[in-house]
């Protein structure tokens, strides 16, 4: 029971939850604050307080270590969607998985789990791939736009964000890469792409991506913590002290944020 809790019940319903919030926020207020509100930790944490009580803290902490690197591929599966977006949506997805699949089983079969490795490969990624959307491709974030909201709409929304998330959490807890792997599976990217495009376009839909991509730096952040943190003071403090840090990043990375565009 208590498996079918953390594996299943509680990663749909956490991640229906924040997909509804986001897509929400970004139509009320603009991609640049729903975007990067978007990404902050919420299926990484249930992911690895599932990890750590049905293995042990060690196991979460190397698990983790993988985890930037891991959000490096995301970056590249959010900026293969941006660029192909505009000519296919089906395309941008294809290229999108096509890409993610292939570095993430790179990651597997070096046994990839060296995190100081793993942070230059997320923040060199980052560099260049958000000053390529910003600067080259002129991506730019959008304004709020107006909705109306129906049960069905909603429904919508959370249904197709919990069903991928509970499959990824499911999955995740196989192997120390693989678990790394698995719990940053790009699952609020996809679901949150679908929605943004099917009901705004593909202009909205590349503004959030460029903001996903900076708010990204949060989870990584947060990885990092519970990397460090979960083998000194175990899993509640370390989550707590991961997550405080990642909530500082990400309002740190709003205020930059507002110097773009």
């Amino acid at each position: 029971m208590i498996d079918f809790l953390f594996q299943t019940v509680l990663p749909f319903a956490i991640s229906a939850f924040v997909v509804i919030l986001i897509t929400v926020i970004a139509e009320k207020y603009g991609t640049k604050v729903g975007g990067i509100l978007g990404t902050l930790p919420s299926t990484i944490v249930v992911a690895f307080i599932f990890i750590s009580l049905n293995k042990d803290l060690n196991f979460a902490s190397e698990s983790a270590a993988v985890v930037p690197a891991e959000l490096g591929i995301n970056l590249i599966f959010l900026f293969a969607f941006t660029i192909f977006v505009k000519r296919s949506v089906y395309l941008a997805f294809f290229a999108a998985f096509f890409s993610w699949s292939i570095l993430s089983f790179s990651l597997v079969y070096f046994d990839f789990n060296n995190i100081y490795l793993s942070l230059v490969i997320f923040v060199l990624l980052l560099v260049f791939i958000f000053f390529t959307l910003d600067r080259i491709k002129k991506v730019q974030s959008q304004v709020r736009v107006h909705v109306h909201y129906t049960p069905i709409k909603i429904l919508f929304r959370g249904i197709l964000a919990g069903i991928i998330i509970a499959l990824s959490v499911y999955l995740s807890n196989v192997g120390t890469v693989i678990s790394g792997i698995f719990s940053v599976f790009p699952a609020i990217l996809t679901s949150t792409m679908i929605i943004c495009y099917r009901e705004h376009g593909s202009d909205f839909a590349s503004g959030m991506a460029k903001s996903m991509i900076f708010g990204l730096s949060s989870v990584a952040v947060y990885a990092t913590g519970i990397h460090f943190l979960y083998p000194k003071i175990g899993i509640f403090y370390g989550s707590v002290v991961a997550y405080l840090l990642s909530i500082i990043t990400t309002f740190t990375i709003y205020n930059l944020r507002n110097k773009f565009d």
